[in-house]
């Protein structure tokens, strides 16, 4: 367990900490300090924030939620660095690009900090980087079980909606996909951008130069929120096939009236919460979990949608 720094360092350092959003539960026992890469927009974190601070509260540690407000990958570096620095007894975080963040990482593992690698990485990335261990989703085995169901549903073409192109994990989901079609991804997958109004013409774009593709995939709300209103001003909604990574309030409306096809649920909930349950048994009884934990996927059709409506936003 890392050593505590005094309080008055400590708070000096998390004061000095530029690119910082948290929610605190506060306690007496262990800090734990979770690192996204979300930008402040993107809304789907929130049922991260929601599952940190239930699980502080729970446990009885402190909790604290960074992020880089663009989602800008050397700011969320340097949060992990600062994150370090501040002695916490673990750091939580996403590893969402080797090349940027698996430096940081190490160096917050080699100074003695305990380190579990949430929603964005690789079980094999978690052990290279000396993680404890991982807790998400499989993306690319994601997108391949998506693609094998969509096949079977006598899809044979798509569009992939990528809203966050820069992420090596968004495009496994796109390769998955097309993979578990059995067709080579090409150039169905485009670089939508994060701006709403941008994601909307860029759909609308694709689909009126290539009026025979069989499904839409997108990868989140950000994406999917926009390509509904693309489909429904070009009169696609509820014809073509349309699937789509994660859950959110619109997106559960769309299965809810058949627009939406299935959703994939990571279970960003348990992302954030089960980490922070594993470290504060790891840190006060020595015991570990000898399997990393996949959180999803699942799939989520208009049959489901009880629970998922109750909580949409909140823990789903």
């Amino acid at each position: 367990m890392t050593m505590k720094l005094k309080s008055f360092a400590l708070a000096a350092a998390v004061a000095a900490a530029p690119f910082v959003t948290t929610t605190t539960a506060s306690a007496e026992g262990e800090r734990y300090i979770l690192v996204s890469h979300a930008p402040d927009s993107d809304s789907w974190w929130n049922t991260i924030k929601n599952g940190i601070a239930l699980a502080g509260e729970q446990m009885d540690v402190e909790v604290e939620y960074r992020n880089p407000p663009t989602g800008d990958l050397a700011d969320m570096a340097r949060i992990i660095e600062q994150a370090a620095a501040s002695g916490p007894d673990g750091i939580i975080t996403t590893l969402a690009d080797p090349d940027i963040l698996e430096g940081p990482i190490r160096a917050a593992v080699d100074s003695g900090v305990d380190v579990i690698i949430m929603n964005t990485g690789t079980p094999e990335k978690a052990r290279e980087v000396g993680a404890l261990m991982y807790v998400g989703q499989p993306e690319y085995d994601a997108g391949y079980a998506a693609g094998l169901r969509a096949k079977s549903d006598g899809i044979g073409s798509f569009l992939c909606v990528n809203h966050y192109i820069v992420q090596p994990s968004s495009q496994e989901r796109c390769q998955g996909f097309a993979d578990g079609l059995g067709i080579d991804l090409g150039d169905q997958m485009i670089d939508a951008g994060q701006d709403p109004a941008e994601i909307k013409n860029r759909v609308l774009a694709y689909l009126s130069a290539n009026p025979d593709t069989d499904a839409v995939l997108t990868l989140g709300p950000v994406s999917a929120d926009p390509t509904l209103l693309a489909l429904e001003e070009n009169g696609m909604a509820g014809d073509i096939y349309f699937g789509t990574f994660d859950l959110g309030g619109e997106i559960v409306k769309g299965i809810k009236d058949g627009t939406i096809e299935w959703g994939i649920d990571q279970q960003p909930f348990l992302q954030a919460y089960l980490p922070v349950v594993v470290m504060a048994n790891y840190h006060r009884y020595g015991v570990l979990p000898g399997n990393n934990i996949n959180s999803g996927p699942g799939f989520v059709t208009a049959d489901g949608l009880t629970k998922i409506e109750e909580f949409a936003g909140e823990y789903r």
